[in-house]
């Protein structure tokens, strides 16, 4: 049995919850086919900084596209939802989050889905069906009301005093909203929510004098939503689309706090040990300090896992995110304790993870006391003050906004944003892009590395299989990191033959070439392509002699000569389920 379990009276850890939903979904008669999640810092998206749900990577194929594992998926995909970072504090938001999801592709719809997710819980996880309740979409002038989705409920036995219906502000799903928010060629749909009740805690009258399941009050907690993604925005307005399609998600931490029986999701065993870290070296005890110490665990983990996709603190794009979760983190920890040391926010991370860690902390506590007396001086704070502070002191804007706020004043984000961008237009003396494929620069070390993992790619789908597809990299100076889908950790025999085949290759001396075509083109030509990214109408193929072959925007060496070495693999780990990672670099 899980030590934390015992340790914490724990009702099923997020370990057994996700390995029960594979299993079921997986299993007969559901018969889905167990999909590698997307990587957390996405590819050739210049869209979005993060993953921040499963069907991010499904959306052509909610559309008709034939996905190469059929029909019937499923996953846990991690994920994280920057308009979240304000909410938490209280017992229910997180920044950084695992997705449980299932779907069907043009397969089985309401009839199916809402009795194996009724099942999912009720039987595999044993939550009571008395504390559940679930919603229905009310309708509107488009889209008649989901009373089909209330029958099956019904059948299903749900009381009928558990069955709510709601408008599109609740029971409606696309990526832009509500369909008028939607954009022509967006897809959404009803959806059908599943909650747990709270019995223990009391309605408060202050949001309204009866509770209902989407009550702020606290005494529900949304742990599923069934969405039926069945229409398409046109000009005219809502189309049906010609496939009916299914996608299922459920919060991985909330789904823990209804089997712990407890609304604060931060006393899951995804949480506890660090809690238990920081109540250690604050001093403090998190009955009487939840909010800060919830703040500071949850900014924690999220920045632990953004770590781990190679990113690390800086002023732009995923760096500024993981700067501002740190740095939030590290005056929350100053107020607790009074100081604050290099080593506060380590906490229980491996070694590297906090060295990260540490080094950012300590770039910040050299400005902190100072910034902070400055802002004692402040009486009244307006944008051109909270850049000065940005720019003089390291306070990234949400903190500064955070701090005025808990004395009654307002910062003007559109106003501090024009300061920064008039700072950026003196201050610019040359313009420093990101190149695609996870590059940190654009120096020669990069782009020899960025070419072994094209020789990498290949290496590994002759080794291991045609099942190997690239899922994420990260590229510095002196190493490279490989995502890949694999299930089983490489052995030493499969590690060498990976090796010898690269280096085999360099031998050659073959030389890169590129084509410009369009996508379609590129997989007929049979490229290498991420399933689900977004890519221009016209793409670049790269080759390497007849070893490899692939859509990348990525800068690459002319001949294989140019990379002056041979490569080694430093090391293999497992990332997620069913998705593996290497670490490698050139030897001269």
């Amino acid at each position: 049995m899980d030590r934390k379990r015992i340790l914490y009276n724990l009702g099923m850890t997020t370990a057994e919850i996700r390995a029960k939903y594979l299993k079921f979904f997986i299993g007969k008669p559901r018969n889905h086919k167990e999909i590698s999640p997307a990587p957390l810092v996405p590819e050739n998206d210049p869209t979005t900084l993060f993953t921040s749900s499963g069907m991010q990577q499904l959306v052509p194929y909610l559309t008709g596209e034939n996905h190469p594992e059929g029909k019937r998926l499923v996953d846990v995909q991690p994920s994280i939802r920057l308009q979240d970072i304000d909410e938490v504090g209280d017992n229910r938001h997180t920044t950084f989050f695992e997705m449980l999801g299932n779907w069907s592709l043009g397969d089985y719809f309401k009839a199916e889905q809402l009795p194996w997710v009724w099942e999912f819980f009720t039987k595999e996880l044993g939550l009571d069906g008395n504390r559940l309740y679930v919603s229905c979409f009310e309708g509107n002038k488009e889209v008649p009301r989901d009373t089909e989705s209330a029958k099956i409920w019904k059948k299903i036995r749900v009381p009928e005093d558990h069955i709510f219906f709601y408008g599109v502000k609740e029971n409606w799903w696309s990526r832009s909203g509500p369909p008028n928010k939607m954009p022509v060629g967006e897809i959404g749909g009803p959806d059908s929510e599943i909650f747990y009740e709270f019995t223990q805690v009391k309605h408060d009258p202050k949001f309204g004098e009866k509770c209902h399941p989407n009550c702020e009050c606290g005494r529900f907690l949304e742990i599923g939503n069934s969405v039926f993604i069945q229409y398409q925005k046109t000009k005219e307005g809502l189309k049906e689309l010609s496939q009916k399609n299914v996608d299922f998600g459920g919060g991985l931490e909330r789904i823990a706090a209804a089997m712990n029986d407890d609304p604060d999701v931060f006393k899951i065993d995804a949480f506890v040990l660090l809690i238990k870290k920081i109540s250690s070296v604050t001093g403090k005890a998190y009955k009487r300090n939840e909010t800060s110490m919830r703040i500071i665990a949850d900014h924690m983990r999220a920045a632990n896992m953004i770590i781990r996709e190679g990113v690390e603190p800086s002023n732009k794009q995923q760096g500024y995110v993981l700067r501002r979760l740190i740095r939030r983190s590290a005056l929350k920890v100053r107020d607790l304790k009074g100081k604050l040391v290099g080593g506060d926010l380590s906490l229980n991370f491996e070694s590297d993870i906090a060295k990260v860690i540490e080094d950012e902390v300590g770039r910040f506590s050299i400005s902190l006391e100072k910034g902070m007396k400055q802002i004692e001086k402040i009486d009244s704070v307006d944008s051109k003050k909270a850049f000065d502070l940005y720019q003089t002191y390291g306070f990234p804007f949400e903190v500064t906004q955070e701090i005025f706020a808990d004395k009654g004043q307002k910062i003007d984000k559109d106003k501090f944003q024009k300061e920064l961008e008039m700072h950026q237009e003196k201050s610019r003396s040359a313009s420093a892009g990101k190149f695609k494929g996870g590059l940190a620069d654009s120096s020669e070390a990069t782009k020899k590395l960025h070419t072994v993992t094209h020789l990498l790619h290949a290496a590994l789908r002759s080794i291991l299989g045609d099942h190997v597809s690239q899922k994420g990299s990260n590229i510095t100076s002196d190493r490279l990191r490989f995502d890949f889908s694999h299930k089983e950790k490489l052995n030493e025999d499969e590690i060498k033959k990976v090796e010898v085949l690269i280096n085999k290759e360099i031998d050659k001396d073959l030389e890169v070439t590129s084509e410009t075509m369009t996508l379609d083109e590129a997989k007929d030509a049979g490229a290498l392509a991420f399933f689900g990214h977004k890519y221009d109408e016209l793409v670049k193929v790269y080759s390497i002699g007849k070893f490899s072959k692939e859509v990348c925007g990525g800068p690459h060496v002319k001949r294989l000569s140019e990379i002056k070495g041979h490569v080694r693999i430093n090391k293999e780990e497992s990332v997620s389920s069913g998705v593996r990672r290497i670490y490698a670099v050139i030897e001269k």
